[in-house]
């Protein structure tokens, strides 16, 4: 699983990275993603945190 953030949708409430801050985390004012493959053990706090995305601004791939 790969995951990205899309910065024109992102509104910076920060969300993701307090539900999986091993993948996501803040640049500036938007989050962004770890770069290559989501560790195994992360992928079902990734799913979560693209569910809860208000701006719905995450994407799995």
């Amino acid at each position: 699983m790969k995951t990205k953030v899309d910065p024109d949708l992102c509104t910076g409430c920060e969300l993701c990275c307090d539900t999986a801050p091993d993948v996501f985390q803040m640049k500036g004012d938007v989050a962004i993603a770890i770069e290559g493959p989501v560790p195994a053990d992360m992928e079902d706090m990734v799913r979560e945190a693209a569910e809860s995305c208000p701006a719905e601004a995450i994407v799995i791939e």
